[in-house]
Protein backbone atom coordinates (compact mmCIF):
# COMPACT_ATOMS: atom_id res chain seq x y z
CA UNK A 1 0.00 0.00 0.00
CA UNK A 2 1.48 3.34 -1.07
CA UNK A 3 1.61 6.22 1.29
CA UNK A 4 -0.96 8.08 2.20
CA UNK A 5 -0.05 12.12 0.03
CA UNK A 6 0.47 15.51 2.07
CA UNK A 7 -2.99 16.39 1.27
CA UNK A 8 -5.00 13.56 1.73
CA UNK A 9 -3.27 13.80 5.49
CA UNK A 10 -4.37 17.12 5.82
CA UNK A 11 -7.45 16.59 5.08
CA UNK A 12 -8.01 13.30 7.66
CA UNK A 13 -6.72 16.06 10.32
CA UNK A 14 -8.99 18.77 9.15
CA UNK A 15 -11.94 16.27 9.28
CA UNK A 16 -10.64 14.81 12.90
CA UNK A 17 -10.32 18.36 14.21
CA UNK A 18 -14.00 19.27 13.06
CA UNK A 19 -15.23 16.10 14.79
CA UNK A 20 -13.68 17.26 18.31
CA UNK A 21 -14.96 20.61 17.83
CA UNK A 22 -18.73 19.48 17.20
CA UNK A 23 -18.42 16.46 19.94
CA UNK A 24 -17.40 19.20 22.80
CA UNK A 25 -20.06 21.42 21.60
CA UNK A 26 -22.37 18.66 22.04
CA UNK A 27 -21.64 16.78 25.13
CA UNK A 28 -20.65 20.30 27.21
CA UNK A 29 -24.37 21.32 25.68
CA UNK A 30 -26.13 18.03 27.26
CA UNK A 31 -24.06 17.35 30.24
CA UNK A 32 -22.18 20.48 31.25
CA UNK A 33 -18.48 20.70 31.30
CA UNK A 34 -17.33 19.06 34.76
CA UNK A 35 -19.51 16.04 33.57
CA UNK A 36 -17.41 15.99 30.14
CA UNK A 37 -14.09 14.76 29.86
CA UNK A 38 -11.85 14.27 26.97
CA UNK A 39 -12.28 10.82 26.84
CA UNK A 40 -15.91 11.54 26.13
CA UNK A 41 -15.28 14.18 23.62
CA UNK A 42 -12.68 11.68 22.02
CA UNK A 43 -14.92 8.53 21.99
CA UNK A 44 -18.13 10.70 20.38
CA UNK A 45 -15.80 12.18 17.91
CA UNK A 46 -14.48 8.90 16.91
CA UNK A 47 -10.74 9.69 17.52
CA UNK A 48 -8.29 8.33 19.41
CA UNK A 49 -7.96 10.02 23.10
CA UNK A 50 -4.04 10.67 22.78
CA UNK A 51 -5.55 13.12 19.83
CA UNK A 52 -7.49 15.68 21.44
CA UNK A 53 -4.23 16.47 23.39
CA UNK A 54 -2.55 17.03 19.23
CA UNK A 55 -4.83 19.77 18.90
CA UNK A 56 -5.58 21.51 22.23
CA UNK A 57 -3.55 21.76 25.22
CA UNK A 58 -6.47 20.75 27.33
CA UNK A 59 -10.34 20.72 27.96
CA UNK A 60 -10.83 24.04 28.89
CA UNK A 61 -9.52 25.61 25.34
CA UNK A 62 -11.08 23.18 23.48
CA UNK A 63 -14.03 24.00 24.69
CA UNK A 64 -13.73 27.41 24.54
CA UNK A 65 -12.57 27.05 20.16
CA UNK A 66 -16.16 24.98 20.14
CA UNK A 67 -17.92 27.56 21.57
CA UNK A 68 -16.39 30.35 19.05
CA UNK A 69 -16.73 27.93 16.12
CA UNK A 70 -20.94 27.74 17.05
CA UNK A 71 -20.78 31.73 17.82
CA UNK A 72 -19.14 32.90 14.98
CA UNK A 73 -21.15 30.74 12.54
CA UNK A 74 -24.20 31.35 14.12
CA UNK A 75 -23.29 35.00 13.64
CA UNK A 76 -21.99 34.28 9.90
CA UNK A 77 -25.25 32.50 8.95
CA UNK A 78 -28.02 35.54 10.68
CA UNK A 79 -25.97 38.39 9.07
CA UNK A 80 -25.81 36.45 5.66
CA UNK A 81 -29.19 35.07 5.69
CA UNK A 82 -32.23 36.10 3.07
CA UNK A 83 -32.97 38.52 1.78
CA UNK A 84 -29.39 39.66 2.23
CA UNK A 85 -28.86 42.98 3.27
CA UNK A 86 -25.95 45.98 3.43
CA UNK A 87 -28.12 47.45 5.77
CA UNK A 88 -25.90 48.65 8.91
CA UNK A 89 -29.19 49.18 11.11
CA UNK A 90 -30.41 45.27 9.91
CA UNK A 91 -27.11 43.59 10.30
CA UNK A 92 -26.34 45.06 13.87
CA UNK A 93 -29.89 44.14 15.09
CA UNK A 94 -29.21 40.62 13.30
CA UNK A 95 -25.89 40.59 15.18
CA UNK A 96 -27.28 40.94 18.63
CA UNK A 97 -30.31 38.87 18.24
CA UNK A 98 -27.83 36.27 17.20
CA UNK A 99 -25.91 36.03 20.55
CA UNK A 100 -28.93 36.67 22.63
CA UNK A 101 -30.26 33.63 21.02
CA UNK A 102 -27.22 31.58 21.66
CA UNK A 103 -28.19 32.17 25.62
CA UNK A 104 -31.60 31.35 25.06
CA UNK A 105 -31.05 28.40 23.18
CA UNK A 106 -28.05 26.47 24.44
CA UNK A 107 -28.24 27.97 27.77
CA UNK A 108 -25.73 25.18 29.79
CA UNK A 109 -23.30 25.69 27.19
CA UNK A 110 -23.41 29.40 26.95
CA UNK A 111 -23.26 29.37 30.93
CA UNK A 112 -20.14 26.88 31.02
CA UNK A 113 -18.56 29.08 28.12
CA UNK A 114 -18.69 32.29 30.05
CA UNK A 115 -17.75 30.58 33.58
CA UNK A 116 -14.73 29.62 31.54
CA UNK A 117 -13.51 33.24 30.24
CA UNK A 118 -13.21 33.77 34.11
CA UNK A 119 -10.32 31.65 34.60
CA UNK A 120 -7.06 32.73 34.28
CA UNK A 121 -6.53 31.89 30.86
CA UNK A 122 -9.41 33.85 29.46
CA UNK A 123 -10.02 34.23 25.78
CA UNK A 124 -8.05 31.60 24.12
CA UNK A 125 -6.38 33.31 21.18
CA UNK A 126 -7.88 30.42 18.24
CA UNK A 127 -8.93 31.13 14.37
CA UNK A 128 -12.22 30.89 16.00
CA UNK A 129 -12.31 33.67 18.36
CA UNK A 130 -10.61 35.78 15.60
CA UNK A 131 -13.36 34.58 13.20
CA UNK A 132 -16.08 36.01 15.95
CA UNK A 133 -14.01 39.30 16.40
CA UNK A 134 -13.38 39.93 12.67
CA UNK A 135 -17.25 39.76 11.99
CA UNK A 136 -18.15 41.45 15.04
CA UNK A 137 -15.57 44.19 14.28
CA UNK A 138 -17.16 44.13 10.50
CA UNK A 139 -20.81 44.48 11.66
CA UNK A 140 -19.88 47.64 14.08
CA UNK A 141 -17.96 49.37 11.05
CA UNK A 142 -21.00 49.07 8.33
CA UNK A 143 -23.29 50.04 11.29
CA UNK A 144 -21.50 53.21 10.69
CA UNK A 145 -19.45 53.50 13.82
CA UNK A 146 -16.65 56.02 13.50
CA UNK A 147 -13.89 54.68 15.69
CA UNK A 148 -14.50 50.21 14.87
CA UNK A 149 -11.45 49.76 17.44
CA UNK A 150 -12.98 51.40 20.66
CA UNK A 151 -16.55 50.74 19.42
CA UNK A 152 -16.15 47.13 18.54
CA UNK A 153 -15.25 46.34 21.98
CA UNK A 154 -18.02 47.99 23.60
CA UNK A 155 -20.19 45.90 21.49
CA UNK A 156 -18.54 42.91 22.62
CA UNK A 157 -18.67 43.79 26.33
CA UNK A 158 -22.49 44.74 26.12
CA UNK A 159 -23.10 41.45 24.35
CA UNK A 160 -20.92 39.40 26.94
CA UNK A 161 -23.26 41.25 29.68
CA UNK A 162 -25.80 40.82 28.47
CA UNK A 163 -25.32 36.72 27.84
CA UNK A 164 -24.27 36.57 31.66
CA UNK A 165 -27.78 38.72 32.90
CA UNK A 166 -29.26 35.96 30.86
CA UNK A 167 -27.84 33.04 31.86
CA UNK A 168 -27.78 34.36 36.07
CA UNK A 169 -28.65 30.82 38.03
CA UNK A 170 -31.88 32.38 40.30
CA UNK A 171 -31.93 35.66 38.80
CA UNK A 172 -31.60 35.14 35.07
CA UNK A 173 -33.16 38.86 32.65
CA UNK A 174 -35.63 37.86 30.20
CA UNK A 175 -33.71 37.71 26.99
CA UNK A 176 -36.60 40.14 25.49
CA UNK A 177 -35.98 43.01 28.12
CA UNK A 178 -32.36 42.92 27.48
CA UNK A 179 -32.83 42.83 23.73
CA UNK A 180 -34.72 45.87 24.36
CA UNK A 181 -31.95 47.76 26.04
CA UNK A 182 -29.32 46.56 23.69
CA UNK A 183 -31.75 47.73 20.69
CA UNK A 184 -32.47 51.49 22.55
CA UNK A 185 -28.80 51.99 22.98
CA UNK A 186 -28.02 51.61 19.36
CA UNK A 187 -31.24 53.22 18.09
CA UNK A 188 -32.65 50.03 16.42
CA UNK A 189 -36.20 49.58 15.73
CA UNK A 190 -37.37 46.25 17.55
CA UNK A 191 -38.63 45.02 13.94
CA UNK A 192 -35.19 44.65 12.80
CA UNK A 193 -33.20 41.54 13.00
CA UNK A 194 -35.24 38.34 14.43
CA UNK A 195 -38.34 39.91 16.81
CA UNK A 196 -38.53 37.37 20.27
CA UNK A 197 -41.78 36.78 18.89
CA UNK A 198 -41.04 35.39 15.39
CA UNK A 199 -41.63 31.97 13.94
CA UNK A 200 -37.75 32.18 12.83
CA UNK A 201 -36.86 32.81 16.58
CA UNK A 202 -39.26 30.04 17.77
CA UNK A 203 -37.62 27.35 15.77
CA UNK A 204 -33.93 28.55 16.06
CA UNK A 205 -33.72 25.88 19.44
CA UNK A 206 -34.72 22.94 17.67
CA UNK A 207 -31.68 23.14 14.63
CA UNK A 208 -29.33 20.61 14.97
CA UNK A 209 -25.80 22.07 15.37
CA UNK A 210 -23.89 19.35 12.99
CA UNK A 211 -23.94 22.04 10.13
CA UNK A 212 -21.65 24.76 11.90
CA UNK A 213 -18.83 21.64 11.75
CA UNK A 214 -17.43 20.93 8.45
CA UNK A 215 -17.12 17.00 8.96
CA UNK A 216 -17.77 15.56 5.56
CA UNK A 217 -14.69 15.43 2.88
CA UNK A 218 -14.17 18.48 0.77
CA UNK A 219 -14.77 17.65 -2.79
CA UNK A 220 -11.46 17.53 -4.76
CA UNK A 221 -10.54 20.76 -7.07
CA UNK A 222 -10.63 19.84 -10.77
Amino acid sequence: MSPRSASVNEELRRRSRERLLQAAVELVDERGFEATTLADIADRAGSARGLVSYYFPGKRQLVQSAVHRLMHRTLEEALEREPRTDDGRERLARAIDAILGLARDRPVLMRQHMAGLLQAEGFVQCPEQRRLAELLGDTVARYGAEDVAADYPMLRALLMGAVYAALVPGVPMPVPALRAELFQRYGLGWELGVPPESDTCADAGKQDLSRFFATEERPSTP
